[in-house]
């Protein structure tokens, strides 16, 4: 595909793995939080553009509130740009969520993002009261008023999922116009149309098989956009990995970790169980694991993202069960080495993080 017109960011995003200690115990809830504040401000010190945090509410991924573990990450950093690695607003309320984010984004000085979507996981359905039956309506319906927020001013909007609003004045206002706003795909034409339709960036969630499947999702943004006589806007690209300092030692570490949760959801999900040689194929250089050194996982970004048009990337690290020094050590590898590297595959100069 042809070059993005938009700077490179590269970005992690966290769902808050519940780490374990030197013994291999899970630490409690909220020593994970206080870790996941840890590794945003160390990812901040090392140079990554984008720190994320996903929005879930199980026992093993007990980040229930985003905003506030990123309100506290603000609070120690001046540089990168802090949002959701996902928000479920099919099961929030557009409003709470564009206060909630308008007021990270005052907080951070301008580096506030969102990254919406209909909910994949779906725990938070029953936990908040709604019916999977509605799960189509809800998304586009909340979508179509996050969109109205998004431009400022008053708003006047009727639907059916929520009370409608007329000329109603929804605070804290933003400084510089509206905050970097994406719709997360994880296989749905729909949700690529819908994304362009409103006017939001694209953001693919690639997460097994092969990442080239997803070029046609990006043509299709670019067509779509271009059909409505809407500027090109930027897509991204999120995908699972672990940095460390060799090929062996990445994927012996994230292995055994990979293969326990992705047995545990599978009851739920339906994933189909990995092998060694299937987990082989997902690192290789067609799959969409990002595991190994800091030169075989830039080499990978670098080349995906050109076959996708994206010109972003962000790494979903962690899994649950590794340690928060190993974890720690991925960050650093990440942004001192592989972002560096990069950028030199692509030759493009470093950027402050802001595509939205």
């Amino acid at each position: 595909m042809e070059s993005t017109p938009f700077p490179l960011v590269l970005g992690l995003d966290t769902f808050g793995d519940v780490t374990h200690d030197a013994d291999d115990h899970p630490l409690s809830h909220a020593q994970t939080i206080r870790n996941v504040v840890e590794q945003g401000v160390l990812a901040d010190e090392v140079g990554v553009d984008f720190f994320g945090v996903g929005e879930h509410h199980t026992d093993d991924f007990p980040m229930s509130a985003a905003d506030v573990v990123l309100g506290a990450i603000a609070a120690r950093t001046t540089r990168i740009h802090l949002g959701s690695a996902v928000t479920v607003l099919s099961s929030d309320d557009p409003v709470r969520v564009f206060q909630r984010y308008s007021t990270l984004d005052a907080v951070s000085g301008g580096r506030a993002e969102v990254i919406l979507g209909r909910g994949s996981s779906i725990d938070s359905f029953p936990l908040f009261g709604y019916d999977l039956a509605d799960y189509e309506q809800l998304f586009e319906e909340k979508t179509n008023l996050f969109a109205e927020l998004l431009k400022g001013g008053r708003v006047t909007w009727k639907g059916e999922t929520r009370p409608s609003l007329t000329d109603q004045d929804v605070v804290p206002h933003t400084e510089g116009g509206p905050f970097p706003a994406w719709i997360g795909v994880g296989g749905s034409p729909q949700s690529v149309v819908r994304a362009a339709r409103y006017g939001f960036s694209l953001m693919l969630a690639i997460i097994g098989g092969p990442p080239l499947r997803f070029a046609s999702f990006s043509q299709l943004f670019e067509e779509t956009l271009e059909s409505l006589g809407q500027p090109p806007r930027p897509v991204g690209v999120h995908s699972p990995g672990h940095v460390a300092v060799t090929d062996d030692k990445a994927r012996a570490e994230f292995w055994p970790r990979y293969l326990e949760v992705i047995r545990h959801v599978s009851q739920t999900r339906g994933f189909a169980m990995p092998t060694q040689a299937s987990f082989l194929s997902e690192t290789g250089p067609g799959g969409a694991l990002y595991v190994g050194s800091p030169e075989t996982v830039a080499q990978k970004i670098a080349a995906n993202l050109t076959a996708l048009g994206a010109n972003r990337f962000d790494l979903k690290y962690g899994m649950g069960g590794l340690s928060h020094e190993a974890l720690m050590t991925n960050i650093e590898l990440y942004g001192t080495h592989v972002i560096p590297r990069v950028r030199e595959l692509l030759d493009t100069p470093t950027t402050g993080g802001d595509d939205g």
